[in-house]
């Protein structure tokens, strides 16, 4: 059930699931889809454990628009505020795609709220490679232009095969249904804002050595190239960083196995506690 809370002036839609009495999991969607959380709601290694925090960002799903600058920070900003709103002093915070920056960002400028990051193959944490700028000129540009067209659902397939790969639609519809349609929906807010606030976002190794929480940082092992680069410059940038790769898993890895990604994340949030046992 989606409860609805007023976070720096703008209303967010939010849900808690698992157990009350567990320590505090916050999953932050990523930007094409707000309902990226659903498949690990229901798992039973994390709700028979945790309480777990999802929500709908600012400008995304039933959410209110963003006000103030469409940047990571403000994201960032809205998450901790949303945390302090429900009584949650500090969380595991969990990110994928475009909201790693997000989870990256609260890091820096809340730590006490920030207990562990899950990084599941992160949208650009530094400058780009050349696979990112292949990526770029081959999906992104391509799929920004058709969406200027006003051909949202073409937009949104472009980008979507670019990243989960040609044969996309049966997992994300299985995994995660209603996801394509949401896309849609949320386009404005996707292309308009989220891709532009990415690319400006700044992040630096020395940003990295200043977040010393322990870190996931998670590939699926069949997803593009450029999520691998990724992984391992996390790896090398953060100071308590560990990988898990997900074997045959693609950008869709948490619908297409929500349950190896549940497994791996309280396997990782077990060997890192909240609460330490006596």
């Amino acid at each position: 059930m989606l409860h609805r809370i007023s976070v720096n002036g703008t209303e967010l839609e939010y849900q808690l699931r698992g157990t009350g009495s567990g320590e505090p999991v916050v999953l932050i969607h990523w930007g094409a889809a707000a309902t990226w959380a659903e498949p690990l709601l229901d798992q039973p290694a994390l709700a028979s454990r945790y309480q777990l925090l999802s929500y709908h960002r600012a400008g995304y799903a039933g959410s209110g628009p963003l006000h103030g600058p469409p940047t990571m920070a403000t994201h960032a900003a809205h998450c901790h505020q949303l945390m302090r709103e429900l009584g949650i002093t500090t969380a595991h915070i969990v990110g994928h795609s475009s909201s790693v920056p997000i989870a990256l960002q609260l890091a820096l400028d809340a730590p006490e709220a920030v207990h562990t990051l899950t990084l599941m193959e992160a949208a650009r944490p530094a400058a780009p490679t050349d696979a990112e700028r292949q990526f770029g000129t081959a999906v992104a540009l391509p799929a920004l232009q058709r969406y200027r067209t006003g051909d949202k659902a073409a937009a949104a397939d472009i980008f979507f095969r670019g990243v989960f790969g040609p044969g996309y639609r049966a997992a994300l519809d299985h995994g995660l249904p209603g996801a394509f349609e949401q896309a849609i929906a949320d386009a404005d807010t996707f292309f308009t804002q989220e891709m532009p606030a990415i690319q400006q976002w700044p992040f630096t190794k020395d940003d990295a050595r200043r977040i010393p929480q322990p870190a996931l940082a998670v590939l699926g092992t069949a997803s593009p190239a450029m999520f691998a680069e990724r992984q391992k410059l996390l790896l090398r940038w953060l100071p308590n960083a560990e990988p898990l790769d997900l074997p045959g898993l693609t950008h869709l890895l948490h619908a297409q196995d929500p349950a190896a990604v549940a497994d791996g994340l309280t396997s990782f949030f077990a060997r890192h506690p909240i609460l330490e046992t006596p």
